[in-house]
């Protein structure tokens, strides 16, 4: 009985630590998104303009900007956690 109990706190420290990653690895492109929404939309308010491809296009460019600069920690990350993930599998057969 107690060792399901320390098999299951190593698949819930897993997906906790998977979570973290996803968080991370998203949290670049949606603040540049976030930032330059903002950005457009006071230009926006302030000349009157309310053209929607005017918010698209540069959302789409800072994001893809932003995945150019990140996309070499993105997959450091990925990278380390798969290796531990694997590492572990022995862990798991018994």
């Amino acid at each position: 009985m107690g060792e399901q109990v320390v098999e299951t706190q190593i698949v819930i420290d897993i997906m906790q630590e998977s979570f973290k990653i996803a968080f991370f690895l998203a949290m670049p492109p949606l603040l540049a998104a976030l930032i330059v929404g903002v950005i457009v939309s006071i230009f926006q308010s302030v000349t009157s303009i309310q053209e929607q491809t005017l918010v698209f296009v540069p959302k789409m460019l800072a994001v893809m900007f932003t995945l150019i600069a990140t996309f070499s920690w993105m997959i450091g990350m990925i990278v380390h956690f798969t290796v531990r993930l694997v590492q572990t599998i022995p862990d798991f057969v018994r």
